[in-house]
């Protein structure tokens, strides 16, 4: 009787696999091969998921994303004061504790990757839109005002649109420097420097 594969299960295996293994050997030890082996399974059975360093590099920022969908999803659907949300929606980009810290990683390493890896273009515009619109919601909450209903919708008001993409490049700013430079920033004064410029923006 041919053997039956959870592929949701397998999928799950392998993102934790991946994770465990850059964060403990970087990117670079993150291989087929060694994903693979760490997992129990065959090379050739990760092929159905990806078969190449780039391809495991997108398979990773693929579960990173469906992951963080779920928390913003979480933090919109609690009953929050504004500001709060808002801060809480910015801080699930930025490397606040290991399991971020290892995202932002898989991040910086898929943008980086894709300047000159065209497999990964389709990922590096996702990314941008992705942080881009998750700027807006924390905006718009921040604001009190209606949040963007899907990802690239830009406010109608260009002040607003402004003010979001001042949000997405300070962001993006903060992330790369806590991730390159972790021993200058704790978490609390990553918090703090969100709640700043949300009260200047």
């Amino acid at each position: 009787m041919p053997k039956i594969v959870d592929h949701e299960r397998r999928r799950e295996t392998l993102a934790r696999t991946v994770r465990e293994i850059i964060s403990r050997e970087g990117i670079e030890g993150a291989t087929v091969r060694r994903v693979a082996q760490e997992a129990g399974v065959s090379v050739g059975g990760l092929r159905h998921y990806f078969d190449s360093q780039s391809g495991l590099l997108a398979f990773a920022a693929e579960e990173i994303g469906r992951s963080l969908v779920l928390r913003i999803d979480g933090w919109l659907a609690r009953d929050l004061p504004g500001p709060e949300r808002a801060r809480l929606l910015l801080e699930e980009l930025l490397p606040l504790d290991a399991e971020r810290r290892v995202e932002v990683d898989v991040w910086l390493a898929c943008l980086m990757r894709s300047r000159v890896d065209d497999s990964l273009a389709g990922l590096r515009a996702t990314a941008w839109q992705a942080e881009l619109h998750v700027c807006r919601l924390a905006l718009a909450c921040h604001r009190s005002l209606p949040p963007p209903a899907r990802m690239g919708e830009p406010f109608g008001d260009p002040g607003l649109e402004r003010r979001a993409a001042r949000l997405h490049v300070f962001v993006d700013g903060l992330t790369l420097q806590a991730a390159t430079f972790p021993e200058r920033f704790t978490p609390q004064g990553l918090r703090d420097l969100v709640g700043d410029v949300l009260a200047e923006i």
